[in-house]
């Protein structure tokens, strides 16, 4: 089972609250890894993905969170960006 995320962007992953993520994922072996490593693993796809101005806004909602890891990660792939 793909929990129907083959038609869902990285940005609209990113944006997923932990509440979203435990709903749409549980069961699944992402689900095993947490919302903060989900979001650290998605900031480095965003950090490598093409530069535009999506991408971009979204890696600044996460700039300030709790988590350091997700911060700094954040941070990579906004320098990664030219931001």
């Amino acid at each position: 089972m793909r929990h129907k995320l083959d038609d869902v962007s990285l940005v609209e992953l990113f944006a997923w609250d932990e509440g979203r993520f435990k709903d749409r994922l549980a069961g699944s072996p992402i689900y095993r890894i947490g919302h903060e490593q989900w979001l650290r693993n998605i900031a480095i796809a965003l950090g490598n993905a093409p530069r535009s101005e999506e991408i971009i806004a979204a890696l600044r909602t996460r700039a300030d969170h709790p988590s350091e890891l997700v911060r700094d990660h954040v941070a990579w792939a906004l320098e990664r960006h030219g931001a």
